[in-house]
């Protein structure tokens, strides 16, 4: 039998409050500060519009974090807030406690309502904890008088009713409100609609993009002097952007390849750009060297899935000074197998000083590659993370790599490829040999040091879709089970 527990004296203030709307309304200049964020959140999930339009001309504190509260984009609750700012921007004089700087759309500052649900225990007024936090957070977007209301767009195929809604209301008020997108995603999105769009927003606010578009060269040409105005980018994503590397180059019109052209020169503005991603990449050889000398500064992390590189490309990436102090190397799903490794290998010894993280999944690495890379391997003293899986390595070349790795004492995550001793002739598990020959492979790691976490992982059973692994102890494909 659960026991009744009675509402708080907080919750019996809210629900009067709230079936009162103009007694609410009129109260909100002198009511306790503490009240607001409770009563806010409540009146949001309880969709009361009127409410919410007057607490957002009144709320007395630098942010408000609504989009932590939107499980779901709804127009009716976006239009009451910009209401409230509305009231709030056409107000004379302006509310006594009026503080707002910040209308923040992005799902973020979930902290500042569980500070003020009680969540916490800790003491706090109108001028501490999470608020503080939040207003300190959001200094950079909050420099000048008017109002910044920050958001992450997605542009995927057609604009969405809630994002008409915002960029129409922005637009209108461009003198007043600054909007500001932090993450922006294009995908396959019409490049006239991405220029007005641009135009209500300040392309220098962008920290991540990432791109995907299969109208590659007029797109790529129209969308370059925005892409070189984003001068705080940080993570740059580039998807499934073909350019047919088997055509000559001159056969391009010179129209199209100055539009390639320009795209690649702007990389040279982005002098904050820390993380490039490249999946479904089909760049010619002169492309992607043209890209990555465009690049001023250097590159913390790098990763690359799914796209045609051939061993001049390796080569080329081997002696690229935007690439000598990576962080993070990912490279997945590019056949490495027909090109001789030793561009890769002067690229991990290039980076051996800082490479924290390597991932090379599904390369088609061999034995072969393995023995040359394993000189520059033991090199990478500062790993955390290592990735080798869907690479074909014999049992004794898999011993080898592990006595290598066995010597590098940062390593929290280790992940191997099961040994090919461990398939048969059409590339079927073999369980009963996985199971054996997996504990003598630990056992080489665990004679040097104690891995925090290290398992090996057969190819993906074509039967069932999953994976046998061992970590300590065998865990089999459904097949097996």
């Amino acid at each position: 039998m659960s026991m009744y527990i009675p509402p708080t004296l907080l919750q019996l203030t809210m629900q009067g409050l709230l079936k009162n709307e103009a007694l609410t309304i009129s109260a909100l200049d002198s009511m306790p500060i503490e009240l607001l964020p409770p009563l806010f959140k409540e009146a949001f999930e309880g969709r009361l519009t009127k409410i919410l339009k007057a607490m957002v001309a009144a709320w007395p504190f630098p942010c408000l974090p609504v989009g932590v509260l939107m499980k779901t984009p709804e127009v009716e609750i976006l239009q009451a807030v910009l209401d409230g700012i509305d009231m709030l921007l056409t107000h004379k004089p302006r509310p006594r406690r009026w503080k707002l700087q910040v209308l923040e759309l992005r799902n973020v500052h979930q902290d500042f309502w569980d500070v003020w649900a009680g969540r916490e225990n800790r003491a706090h007024s109108a001028e501490t904890g999470s608020e503080k936090q939040i207003a300190k957070s959001l200094h950079r977007y909050a420099q000048r008088w008017y109002l910044k209301v920050v958001t992450d767009l997605s542009l995927c195929f057609h604009l969405q009713e809630h994002q008409t809604c915002l960029l129409q209301w922005a637009q209108q008020r461009k003198g007043s409100v600054q909007l500001c997108c932090v993450k922006m995603q294009i995908c396959d999105f019409p490049v006239e609609t991405i220029m007005g769009v641009l135009d209500i927003f300040q392309p220098h606010y962008i920290e991540e993009l990432e791109l995907f578009t299969n109208q590659v060269l007029s797109f790529l040409g129209h969308f370059a002097p925005c892409l070189g105005q984003m001068r705080n980018l940080h993570r740059f994503r580039l998807r499934h952007i073909y350019l047919n590397p088997d055509r000559v180059l001159i056969t391009f019109p010179e129209s199209e390849e100055n539009c390639f052209s320009k795209f690649l020169t702007q990389f040279s503005k982005l002098r904050c750009l820390q993380h490039l991603s490249m999946y479904g990449i089909r760049f010619s050889t002169d492309k992607i060297k043209q890209l990555f000398r465009s690049l001023m500064i250097l590159l913390e992390s790098l990763s690359i899935t799914l796209s045609r590189f051939s061993q001049s490309d390796l080569q080329f990436l081997s002696r690229c000074p935007g690439l000598c102090q990576l962080k993070h190397l990912h490279l997945s799903h590019i056949e490495l197998s027909t090109s001789h490794p030793t561009g890769l290998r002067v690229l991990l010894e290039n980076v051996a000083d800082t490479l924290q993280t390597l991932e090379l999944e599904h390369c088609s690495l061999e034995d072969s590659h393995l023995s040359v890379l394993l000189p520059a391997l033991s090199q990478c003293s500062e790993l955390t993370r290592v990735n080798f899986c869907d690479n074909l390595f014999s049992r004794p070349a898999l011993k080898d790599l592990l006595q290598c790795m066995a010597n590098l004492n940062q390593l929290a995550v280790e992940l191997y490829p099961a040994p090919l001793e461990c398939y048969d002739h059409l590339h079927n598990i073999l369980v009963d040999r996985f199971v054996q020959l997996c504990p003598d492979l630990l056992d080489i790691v665990m004679a040097k040091r104690q891995p925090k976490k290290m398992a090996f992982v057969t190819a993906i059973c074509l039967e069932c879709c999953q994976r046998c692994v061992y970590d300590m102890k065998a865990t089999l494909c459904r097949c097996w089970q």
